[in-house]
């Protein structure tokens, strides 16, 4: 479902002081960005924000950037992360309205990223020709390794049995390992997860959900494809 544009969308990202606004005009400076110098994270596809918002005040000594190419669903992000971190506006999150499909444009290695999460993104599983847009496709992976620190994870969660199956695919011919799997992430005691709303909502219907930690090897131990 669409989410219908807002009147507010664009004085709202205007106004906030953690969205950023040329997010590639910022390729190998994203750390300096931030108050301090501390670990990089990223979140590509974040949505609202729910439960981004939740992670990042949760974890104060980690600098987060939380992307998504939908500008009123970020507009609704910011609000989200002011309700969630009151008076004060975050020091260690960035918000940006950034392609996935063209990542490599806006972060690189000097950027220091030590890992992504992905949840619930579009399983493109109608036509096989789509699938090339699934966010943990090769072609994705392969941009994401360009930029990704040695040993950098991908945390990948999906309410899809067909997406999950593929991706744990993609990931091993694209030269990452899994650390962690489970089919059904609420039952497991895998913490902390912070639940978004669409998470909330598959759970609410009986849904499980599936969660991966994917560890990227050394490239002389892998042989990326972009097949």
């Amino acid at each position: 479902m669409r989410m219908r544009r807002r009147a507010w969308t664009e004085p709202e990202l205007e106004a906030c002081p953690f969205f950023v606004e040329q997010p590639s005009a910022h390729r190998g400076q994203w750390p300096q960005l931030f108050e301090k110098q501390q670990p990089m994270e990223l979140e590509i596809g974040c949505g609202k924000g729910v439960s981004t918002a939740q992670m990042a005040f949760a974890n104060p000594g980690v600098n987060y950037v939380a992307v998504d190419e939908v500008r009123h669903v970020l507009a609704v992000s910011a609000r989200n992360a002011k309700a969630a971190y009151g008076d004060e506006p975050p020091k260690n999150l960035l918000l940006s309205a950034v392609d996935a499909l063209r990542i490599h444009d806006t972060f690189c290695l000097e950027d220091g990223i030590r890992r992504i999460y992905i949840s619930f993104p579009n399983p493109w599983d109608e036509r096989a020709k789509h699938h090339k847009r699934r966010l943990t496709h090769p072609r994705q992976l392969n941009q994401y390794r360009a930029f990704l620190q040695p040993g950098g994870e991908i945390w990948f969660k999906t309410d899809n049995d067909a997406l999950f199956t593929a991706s744990k695919r993609y990931l091993g011919e694209c030269g990452f390992e899994i650390a962690y799997l489970t089919d059904d992430l609420h039952a497991s005691g895998f913490a902390p997860n912070y639940i978004s709303e669409h998470e909330q909502l598959y759970a609410s219907q009986g849904k499980n959900i599936h969660f991966l930690i994917a560890r990227m090897l050394p490239r002389e131990e892998s042989q990326p494809t972009g097949d």
